[in-house]
């Protein structure tokens, strides 16, 4: 792979803010919901665990990027000794180059693509073909330096049934997540467009047949589904084209969501801290109940296993990555329990999307503060919408990938490359969103089932077979200095366990 460019790298703490970027999304405005449901005191400790399990399953996912690193770069070092060769002269203690033997006559005979592979593999040898850079390259073999999506390692580790579970399981994921996006951005606008006929009292619950405007003739279901329609409508034929995020648009939007996240924080405290003759907010400490959507939720919140690659890869310095991770977890876990804790303790309804307990409501009188929950109101419309074209271009991809030939794109029909899997990538997601608004029920769901296999069965299988084939080709001389902590056997399974434990307790909650 050719080296890459000094202005695609960027220093240690842009990497900090965009991995937090990447895990605090739209699963942080559903923990208050989960809080109130399950217990504040069930909350932090699910908080503190899932957020050590993901962590382990992200040491995993870094330690499978650096094997499949090592493996590309023993492969294209057999390729460099296969067209330099080295003598060593003991005499003189030197090594020289000398010209390597004619290549075989079975070379000619090969096919075009093995020809092409061949050919590739040497052009991407960039390291400079002398005897001191060869055997520097065997002892650098893990290494970051090459963006290893996670498809590509699937179909590195994995047979086929695995990469086809592997394809599905994220496929899955991904219809969740445009699902999550929509139903959040249409009931956003929908509560903003009703902002004046907003009940104080309403409910998650509510069957949406209250009018939306007093002497109007559209429910609040109405608007919704009106807003959802528009919404795909605008954003959904970005997925016929190639978008990409850019380092300033990641930047603008990490202040975004800092900003949003601490305002609703300060205005939770300052309800807190304001005197009032009511009696305080006492929310339940613990309902076993509320496990189950709390897990997912969860899950779905530390969520950043699949664009890891993206992330890390361009990092400059990845001596302290190990650290830089930790410190991000730990803060992204202080920065959850502060928003659910303060958010529970401060309202005595909390709606499954957080930020609808700051839509603007009529008798308010200061522009400012009227200013500021039309904001909060519209922040999931402005961060969501940045994200949907991307998340839902990842899908289309994935869905060609699961049932078209990669290498042969060109030969199938305009209609079945161009048309038909946007179209299957967004249609899904707007027909359930159409039929369901709860953005709790749909980020359990999705956190839960399509959840635990890209968080915890992927990096488990993954990181399990990355060793065994580095084992075999490499060797185990050879450190591989990106290792994850947990070693051995004992902490894939101890995931493993957890996560069969999670899948049984919402499967259980459904079925019930």
């Amino acid at each position: 792979m050719p080296p890459r460019a000094a202005h695609e790298e960027y220093p240690t703490w842009v990497g900090f803010v965009f991995i937090f970027n990447l895990i605090v999304g739209t699963g942080a405005l559903a923990l208050p919901s989960a809080f109130s449901h399950a217990g504040w005191v069930l909350g932090a400790l699910a908080i503190v665990v899932l957020a050590f399990m993901s962590y382990v399953t992200v040491t995993f996912i870094i330690e499978t990027m650096a094997c499949a690193n090592a493996v590309h770069n023993w492969k294209r070092l057999q390729f460099i000794k296969r067209d330099r060769v080295i003598e060593y002269d003991e005499d003189s203690n030197v090594e020289t180059m000398v010209e390597p033997p004619p290549l075989s006559s079975d070379y000619e005979s090969e096919n075009e693509t093995q020809r092409e592979e061949h050919d590739q593999l040497i052009a991407d040898a960039t390291i400079e073909q002398t005897p001191l850079n060869i055997m520097y390259c065997r002892k650098t073999y893990y290494t970051l330096s090459s963006k290893i999506e996670l498809g590509e390692m699937a179909n590195m580790f994995f047979g086929r049934t695995q990469r086809f579970l592997f394809y599905f399981c994220l496929a899955v994921y991904l219809y969740g997540d445009l699902s999550i996006y929509s139903a959040a951005v249409a009931k956003s606008l929908r509560d903003v467009a009703c902002a004046h006929n907003h009940r104080a009292n309403a409910t998650d619950d509510d069957d949406g047949t209250e009018r939306c405007w007093q002497d109007g003739l559209l429910s609040r279901l109405d608007v919704y589904r009106l807003c959802l329609v528009a919404f795909v409508t605008v954003l959904g034929p970005f997925t016929f084209f190639n978008v990409q995020k850019t380092k300033y648009l990641q930047l603008l939007t990490v202040l975004f969501r800092w900003l949003a996240f601490t305002v609703m924080i300060s205005i939770a405290i300052r309800r807190l801290l304001a005197p009032d003759s009511a009696l305080p907010i006492v929310p339940k400490r613990a309902d076993i109940s509320g496990i189950p959507y709390l897990i997912g939720t969860c899950i779905y919140s530390f969520m950043c296993h699949h664009s890891l690659p993206s992330l890390l890869t361009p990092i400059a310095n990845k001596a302290r990555l190990k650290a830089l991770l930790s410190l991000d977890y730990v803060l992204i876990g202080g920065f959850y329990l502060a928003l659910a804790l303060t958010g529970i303790f401060a309202f005595s309804d909390i709606k499954d999307l957080y930020t609808l307990n700051f839509v603007p409501s009529a008798d308010q009188t200061s522009g400012m503060l009227k200013a500021v929950e039309y904001f909060l109101a519209l922040f999931p419309v402005f961060t969501l919408s940045a994200s949907f074209p991307i998340v839902a271009i990842t899908l289309r991809n994935n869905l060609q990938t699961l049932f078209l030939d990669s290498a042969q794109l060109e030969t199938y029909n305009f209609f079945l490359r161009r048309m038909f899997f946007p179209l299957l990538a967004i249609l899904p997601p707007l027909v359930v969103c159409y039929f369901t608004e709860s953005v709790s029920n749909l980020v359990g769901f999705t956190g839960c089932y399509a959840g635990t296999g890209i968080q915890y069965l992927i990096p488990i299988a993954l990181v399990l077979s990355a060793r065994r084939t580095c084992d075999n080709m490499i060797g185990r001389g050879i450190v591989n200095e990106f290792r994850s902590p947990f070693k051995g056997t004992v902490w894939p399974m101890i995931v493993l366990g957890w996560t069969v434990a999670c899948l049984v307790l919402v499967t259980i909650d459904l079925a019930i």
